[in-house]
């Protein structure tokens, strides 16, 4: 069976046609199992958490080399190197890192014992590709209902500055679902959102990742990462974890996985693993 496509980025009249919970929900856990306690106050307080270690060196190779051989079938299909989104319910590899046991233990530990894993999107960044991702929140694309969605981006090549990490505002998810603009055409935005004026933010922080560690952070901070105009191209897959009672509009119920605990409403597909890697 042909996966179902679905919308990047759902039109505004899309998410208008429903009513939508836009404020931060903390984790509020005085006992987490992975991660340590530090963590997960920097998450609430700060809405992120990176730098975690989730494959070693040889496993990140191994990664990156899965990586470079779909890049290269993708690229032969007419895509690009941002084409490869809801890959998860594509390619079995994909599925298998949604419900790898290491970054779902750590997403447990700030949504709590039941979770969704519901989107799988690999961001890369070629050299001198002159593409830049504008500050923007991720809950201001989904159709989904209230903001519990926690994103991990997991480092397939090494990110630093030079090669245009992304970079968080924190505490910036304290301020609900904040206004923004349409890009224009000149801006060359990867995504098609633009928060100005992020002074009144504080400063950011950049994402440095080692090939094989993460970050997660919440669906409500702002982020975002300038053109790689290095020699070296940077690649992170995004995953993209909920609690159950999440409500997803537009269909996209269909790609949430179970991948800890139960969805008692069903309201998530709970597709299977796909043959193809």
């Amino acid at each position: 069976m042909k996966p179902k496509e679905f919308s990047i980025i759902p039109t505004a009249e899309e998410l208008a046609s429903f009513d939508r919970e836009l404020q931060f929900c903390p984790a509020n856990n005085d006992s987490p199992q992975t991660l340590s306690h530090e963590q997960v106050s920097q998450y609430d307080r700060d809405g992120y958490v990176m730098g975690v270690r989730i494959f070693d060196d040889a496993e990140a190779d191994e990664l990156r080399a899965y990586f470079d051989e779909l890049l290269e079938r993708t690229l032969a299909a007419g895509g690009d190197s941002y084409s490869i989104s809801s890959a998860h319910l594509k390619h079995g590899r994909v599925y298998d890192l949604l419900r790898h046991p290491k970054i779902v233990a750590c997403v447990q530990d700030l949504l709590g014992e039941n979770v969704v894993g519901w989107g799988s999107h690999f961001f890369c960044k070629m050299p001198h590709d002159g593409k830049a991702v504008t500050w923007h929140q991720d809950a201001s694309y989904w159709p989904l209902t209230p903001t519990k969605t926690v994103t991990v981006w997991l480092a397939i090549d090494k990110a630093d500055t030079e090669n245009a990490c992304m970079r968080f505002l924190p505490t910036s998810h304290l301020h609900g679902h904040i206004s923004y603009r349409t890009s224009d055409d000149t801006e060359d935005n990867v995504l098609d959102q633009t928060v100005d004026d992020i002074e009144r933010f504080g400063d950011p922080v950049n994402v440095d990742l080692k090939a094989g560690e993460m970050s997660m952070h919440s669906d409500l901070l702002l982020h975002g990462s300038d053109a790689n105009d290095s020699d070296r191209r940077r690649c992170g897959l995004t995953l993209r974890y909920c609690t159950p009672d999440v409500t997803a509009h537009l269909g996209w119920n269909d790609k949430g996985v179970v991948v800890a605990g139960t969805d008692e409403r069903g309201h998530w597909a709970n597709p299977p693993r796909p043959a193809q890697d």
